[in-house]
């Protein structure tokens, strides 16, 4: 059973997710929540439900052409997606991507990827992405692979060692 400075946390994440997140992750937090207050025993739910960790007002991401579900979707089935990307100059490119994580931030939202044309690691904003194709090609290394990779790039400790 959890104890409640696990709950905490739990609810403060679930919270922000609900609060920042597109309408689907944002329900999916939700659920969870309401899942998790349910089978809870009256002691914690008590903890649970009175949980004084709030979210903040934040700055509201840029709306998204692409739905965020297609991007979780390559992610999680390791499939590459076909984009095209509108950069910072409003310069259109189409790139070939192996997407293995998406990172949010209040103001923004950020898809990392292996890219084929620039053969290395990069960042796309999801506001600036125009259309995005899931390809039924599956990218040759695994996820976990890339994001070990692109940490050792970047110079960022795994949390998990």
């Amino acid at each position: 059973m959890f104890s409640p400075e696990e709950i905490e946390p739990l609810v403060l994440g679930s919270r922000w997710v609900a609060d920042r997140a597109d309408d689907r992750l944002s329900g999916a937090a939700r659920s969870a929540l309401a899942r998790i207050g349910a089978v809870l025993p009256n002691d914690l739910r008590e903890t649970f439900e009175s949980a004084a960790l709030l979210v903040g007002p934040g700055t509201p991401a840029p709306p998204e052409a692409v739905d965020p579900a297609l991007l979780r979707r390559a992610i999680r089935t390791e499939r590459k997606l076909a984009l095209r990307y509108r950069d910072g100059a409003d310069a259109v490119s189409e790139r070939v991507v192996w997407p293995f994580a998406l990172a949010f931030f209040d103001a923004a939202r950020i898809l990392l990827g292996w890219c084929e044309l620039r053969q290395g690691f990069r960042h796309f904003r999801t506001d600036r992405i125009a259309a995005a194709k899931l390809l039924d090609a599956r990218y040759p290394k695994r996820r976990q692979t890339l994001l070990k990779d692109w940490r050792q790039v970047e110079g960022i400790t795994d949390p998990a060692a």
